[in-house]
């Protein structure tokens, strides 16, 4: 008896191996094509990352550059680059508050200070103005701030 039941069982298993193979056959071949497409999907994430990161930084460049147009040389020819300690000097020398020094830079004291200490950079349109007021001499920064209030 326990050969037949070998035997039969055997039997059952080649049979139902018969059946499965042309659906996992039909599966198998899906399953590589998913692969492949899964691949090809990757290949072109990762060209448009590429693409958007040279965009990026293309943007950034003549953004910068719009920055150095618009804020020229002084007159003894050097670039002019914001340092927070010229700032300060400047604010002293006027004799300001930061909170009268934020009103003539259309800003806040606190982010004067933060440019003061060197804790954040000013954006482009405030080194604009930056620029501008360190130019002011005593009488002319007074009057803009009469004129403010």
């Amino acid at each position: 008896m326990n050969t037949f039941s070998n035997a039969f069982r055997a039997e059952v298993v080649r049979m139902a191996r018969k059946e499965l193979k042309p659906e996992i056959q039909g599966m198998r071949k899906a399953i590589t094509s998913h692969r492949s497409e899964i691949a090809a999907l990757k290949r072109d994430v990762k060209a448009l990352t590429s693409q958007l990161k040279a965009a990026q930084r293309q943007v950034k460049a003549p953004a910068k550059a719009a920055v150095e147009e618009e804020a020229p040389a002084r007159k003894s020819g050097r670039k002019w680059v914001f340092k927070p300690e010229g700032l300060a000097a400047k604010r002293t020398e006027l004799g300001l508050t930061a909170k009268e020094m934020g009103k003539l830079l259309q800003a806040g004291h606190l982010s004067v200070y933060r440019w003061e200490t060197g804790k954040a950079y000013p954006r482009a349109a405030q080194l604009l103005r930056i620029r501008e007021v360190l130019d002011l001499g005593k009488r002319k920064a007074l009057a803009l701030l009469a004129e403010a209030q």
